[in-house]
């Protein structure tokens, strides 16, 4: 097997071919990838679940929509935290995945971290790909593959990130966030 390059922190961003309705227009935040797989969420799936309906605690830290977001179709059961803490090393409870962003335990007392924490999202169930399978879909052409910015994860528009990421890239890039959601009305 080739050796793969790590692509943990950065985003994976749905291409218009990509019509899988778990990822159509996707922007995935990827939180783990080496050569046993990938796992990471998606940013822009605000669910009408509100964190207080199912993590009370963690309520009054989750950013605007504080809703949960469906991070993928993979153990919808589950919750994950994502958020970024600014600074140094970050408080017990969050792991550094990538810069400023993290994952949080939920199992940690929320008053713990809480306020260390600069933005928090919850997502239910992740994206996984095993070994290989996410190259195979690069390789496709079902993705593009771009830096993350610490405020895509917090973005106060989650059905604007596909577009907006797009549009901060360069080149012809940047030219398909103007991509019509259904091209056959043009």
């Amino acid at each position: 097997m080739t050796e793969v390059s790590s692509l943990t922190g950065r985003l994976l961003v749905a291409t218009p071919a990509l019509t899988d309705p778990h990822f159509a227009r996707a922007v995935v935040l990827m939180l783990d990838h080496d050569g046993e797989g990938s796992l990471g969420v998606v940013l822009n799936r605000p669910t009408p679940v509100g964190v207080a309906d199912i993590l009370d605690d963690w309520a009054d830290y989750a950013g605007e929509p504080g809703v949960v977001f469906e991070g993928g179709p993979v153990s919808l059961d589950s919750a994950l935290g994502v958020a970024v803490v600014p600074g140094g090393d970050g408080p017990v409870g969050w792991r550094r995945v990538h810069g400023a962003i993290g994952l949080v335990d939920l199992e940690v007392p929320p008053e713990l971290l809480g306020a260390a924490l600069g933005s928090l999202r919850i997502f239910a169930g992740y994206a996984g790909w095993g070994p290989g399978q996410l190259e195979d879909e690069l390789a496709d052409g079902a993705w593009f593959v771009v830096e993350s910015e610490p405020g895509d994860v917090s973005s106060p528009a989650p059905e604007r990130l596909w577009r907006d990421v797009l549009r901060r890239q360069r080149g012809e890039l940047a030219m398909i966030a103007t991509y019509p959601d259904d091209p056959s009305l043009n």
